[in-house]
């Protein structure tokens, strides 16, 4: 059998698996897949640079599904080019404890071992399947690309991100806010493959879709080709993805006509084929048409493994040559090992400052103070913020801004894009050898968490910079006022939520986000908050999420629980409280998971039980049944007035707090 011969014998495989996949199952989208086979073949066969035997290799080329629906495709890929995928990976495919989720699911591990049935395999660059966060992850990840380029040299970063993308993602207005960004950047090295199906879940995309997509991009600053009706012609999908990675100056778009479920014969074109499976007979009369065994499930023959399976040779060979280049002696070694781990180089956190008890620095300046001290210690990391900047404490003045003309500045400026922003961040830290920040007002976290969720997922070593956190921001209002979202993000599994009392807290919470794996949301005041006496003392307690920050003598009648810029009224509270025989400890508690992840002993050390306990924070009270009898929140949305008057008339004071207090104490202390 020829080469070319078992090329198409190939395609025809991976057609099949797409079919068998998804029909054992019974769910599963089928029909891109088989679309695209000839897409995938050329990618991985003929393209892409790429070691399935070190799939963490720094310089490979990376590929991401935007369409993530289509994941069967990408897991036939793994399979037949030696990722570790087996045939019977294939065969529990969307099925529980699979390594063949429903859509791909990427995970950052930056050398955590991750338990084989997590979901979460070698080769799959970054979670997609909300439609449009592929798409933007793969912006970050030709950011991250050209920042080690300009930083560390050619010989070490050069490579390629290929995307494949559906009209759902073109669709989603995330697409929109990372195309334009990737345009005003000039990111060349980003290769976007457009499956023009006309097909969407509902039907035919002219249900709700008009757009020149051409135009589109073209008005993006995008390199634009229509590549036509050549989804079946593999020579020319080769011929177009090269002539667009000799664009230097540009993203390219290469938007391809195909045809969703080709060839069967009844489906071919249609709704069905994207999210049905296609049934016994249908995927019987299919493969007769493929040549393909037609009553025999998963059938890969051993002429088809062994071409797929050249890639892995190819491969090493590949890394080989990359490996003989670098230079183990470089003078920047220890900068360029930092940035791949996502942290500092060693000493980075003596550079945090202390702030003396009695100042008066609102926490996201103080947010601002942390990272232009330790940013000449952190090599990977850019920074940047929603149009908020300067706002947000994201600033490095003492950096470049990142631009066509500039692709190794650290200060990145996003605009108005909240959640393009996300999930740019998201493919930064997937790349590798990026820690990026960026900020905007917490508030505005609504706009992108769905990038945010995705990073969760993920485990994505980014950092948020959420500031103007609560009523007391002031004038802007309740539309900027955040009141929920403490607690809604505080539901998100593996988000790691930071909100610190004052600087020193601060200061420790910028610490926790650098040095540990997955996102952390550090929530920020827009005013100024006192030093506390004892936060510089107890930093270090900041990593266990709440710990006693004053204490009396002889013991407490009550617990006053208190977050952000709502200690210090614990503190005051507490003060008046002992005039009245009421002693109360006050505890500080700047991350609930942290805390939580403390166990009992720690938990029950800080939060006597038995001793009543008030919680006090200028947000919903939702969740606090957890920690707190009672509370001091806020159930309404704000007001438009100065923030200190806000925070006065819903009743964050400390005397209100010291009256709530004892009412508390009264009413336990009565029930006994």
């Amino acid at each position: 059998m020829s080469t070319s011969d078992v090329e198409q014998l190939g395609i025809n495989v991976i057609r099949g698996l797409s079919m068998d996949g998804p029909q054992k199952a019974n769910s599963g989208h089928p029909g891109t897949a088989m679309a695209l086979a000839p897409l995938a073949h050329v990618l991985w066969t003929k393209v892409m640079r790429h070691d399935p035997s070190d799939p963490n290799w720094p310089d490979r080329d990376r590929f991401i599904l935007s369409a993530g629906h289509a994941s069967i495709l990408l897991y036939s890929m793994l399979y037949l080019t030696g990722y570790g995928l087996t045939l019977d990976d294939i065969k529990s495919f969307r099925q529980w404890g699979s390594r063949t989720p429903g859509h791909p699911e990427g995970f950052q591990t930056r050398g955590v071992e991750v338990h084989p049935d997590a979901g979460h395999i070698a080769g799959v660059e970054v979670t997609t399947g909300p439609l449009g966060q592929g798409f933007a992850n793969g912006v970050g990840m030709g950011v991250a690309e050209r920042f080690l380029r300009a930083r560390f040299g050619p010989e070490t970063c050069d490579h390629h991100t290929f995307v494949i993308c559906s009209d759902g993602d073109l669709m989603e207005g995330v697409s929109h806010e990372a195309a334009s960004l990737a345009g005003h950047l000039g990111l060349g090295r980003l290769i976007y493959v457009y499956d023009d199906n006309y097909i969407t879940i509902d039907g035919s995309t002219d249900l709700a879709y008009s757009d020149d997509r051409v135009k589109r991009f073209e008005a993006y600053g995008w390199h634009v080709e229509n590549l036509g009706d050549v989804a079946n012609d593999t020579d020319a999908l080769e011929s177009g993805i090269r002539r667009a990675m000799a664009e230097e100056d540009r993203p390219s778009m290469l938007v391809l006509r195909s045809h969703i479920g080709w060839p069967s014969p009844n489906r071919t074109d249609t709704k069905e084929a994207h999210g049905e499976p296609l049934g016994d007979e249908e995927i019987r009369r299919t493969k007769e048409i493929l040549g393909l065994p037609a009553d025999e499930q998963f059938w890969v023959p051993p002429e088809v493994l062994d071409y797929y399976r050249q890639c892995i040779p190819r491969g090493q060979a590949l890394r080989s040559a990359w490996e003989k280049r670098q230079d183990p002696n470089r003078p920047d070694q220890a900068d360029l090992k930092a940035a791949y781990a996502g942290t500092g180089v060693e000493g980075w956190a003596e550079k945090l400052p202390t702030f003396q008890a009695g100042e008066s620095v609102a926490t996201r300046k103080a947010f601002g103070k942390c990272l232009t001290t330790t940013a000449p210690l952190l090599p990977g990391l850019i920074s940047g913020g929603a149009d908020l900047t300067g706002n947000t404490g994201t600033a490095l003045p003492d950096d470049q801004l990142q631009s066509r003309s500039e692709p190794g500045g650290r200060q990145l400026a996003y605009g108005i894009r909240e959640h393009g922003m996300g999930s740019a961040m998201t493919g930064m830290a997937m790349h590798g050898g990026v820690l990026p920040v960026g900020g905007t007002f917490f508030v505005f976290s609504d706009y992108m968490r769905p990038a945010v969720r995705v990073a969760a997922l993920a485990n994505a070593h980014v950092v948020y910079a959420w500031t103007h956190d609560s009523i007391g921001l002031g004038e802007d209002g309740p539309t900027h006022q955040p009141i929920e979202h403490l607690a809604s993000l505080r539901a998100m599994p593996a988000l790691r939520v930071i909100r610190p009392a004052d600087a020193n807290e601060v200061a420790q919470a910028w610490r926790i986000a650098v040095e540990c794996d997955g996102p952390t949301a550090l929530i920020l005041t827009r005013q100024n908050v006192p030093v506390l006496e004892g936060t510089a003392d107890n930093a270090a307690q900041v990593q266990k999420g709440g710990y006693v920050l004053s204490d009396p003598d002889g013991g407490a009648r009550v617990v006053l629980i208190g977050t952000g810029s709502e200690v210090q009224h614990c503190v005051k509270a507490a003060s008046l409280l002992a005039e009245r025989d009421i002693p109360a400890r006050v505890v500080s508690l700047p991350s609930w998971d942290l805390f939580e992840a403390q166990g009992k002993q720690y938990i029950d050390s800080v939060l006597p039980p038995g001793v009543p306990r008030l919680a006090v924070e200028a947000a919903s009270p939702f969740g606090w049944s957890r920690w707190a009898d009672a509370t001091v929140c806020i159930d309404r949305f704000g007001a438009s007035a100065p923030g200190n008057v806000n925070m006065e008339k819903l009743g964050f004071t400390g005397e209100n707090v010291a009256a709530r207090a004892e009412e508390l104490v009264t009413l336990r202390e009565g029930e006994r």
